[in-house]
């Protein structure tokens, strides 16, 4: 049965075919897929030497347990040296890469600017919009106070004619057509008032 002692040196010839294999990718005198190949094996014989680190005596263990590791961490860095070469041989196998990636990240910068813009204009035309619904309200509102303190002056009149009209002694039906008018008054009075709240409250919402 194959021992730790025998893999050891198995791995570490492995170790070193990657790390030249790395140097050709970048070269592109070989695909990275074949260097991918070489570290999966080296991983599985790293795999099968920590199965067989338990049957070593304690201080063996520790010894071989510092190899694998140290091993483990090399294969994991050669796999991302692999990958850096392998994109640094495809940029340099396509000259026109770069200058593809540079107009891609120009326009996604133009398209970013134009969003902006966009969200400031959209911002300064609702504000136009609020003050604009601002100002219907102040003049809404400011009707409304207008037509209540003509209604005030409409009740001060009628007061005054109800009196004038007992000092000379009107007659009664003329008395009711005051009155008739008075109510009259009132409802304009009052229509107004809801039209103006109406028109408000669909400009407002």
């Amino acid at each position: 049965m194959t021992s730790i002692g025998e893999l050891f040196p198995k791995c570490r010839k492995l170790a070193y075919d990657a790390r030249q294999q790395v140097a050709q990718v970048q070269q592109g005198v070989v695909s990275a897929t074949d260097l991918y190949v070489l570290l999966e094996e080296l991983s599985r014989q790293l795999n099968a030497m920590e199965e067989l680190v338990y049957r070593e005596t304690p201080v063996q263990r520790d010894v071989w347990n510092r190899k694998i590791a140290e091993l483990r961490h090399e294969c994991t860095l050669l796999h991302q040296q692999g990958t850096q070469a392998a994109h640094s041989a495809s940029r340099y196998r396509n000259p026109y890469g770069q200058e593809r990636d540079e107009l891609l990240r120009r326009r996604r910068r133009r398209g970013n600017e134009s969003d902006v813009q966009d969200l400031s204009q959209e911002s300064s035309s609702l504000e136009q919009s609020q003050n604009m619904v601002f100002g219907l309200i102040d003049q809404g509102q400011a009707s409304l106070n207008g037509l209540i303190e003509q209604r005030q002056r409409l009740r001060g009149v009628n007061r005054m004619v109800f009196d004038i009209g007992n000092r000379l002694g009107l007659s009664q039906s003329t008395m009711k057509i005051i009155e008739r008018r008075d109510i009259t008054d009132a409802y304009l009075v009052a229509g107004g008032m809801i039209v103006t709240i109406l028109v408000i409250y669909f400009v407002w919402f």
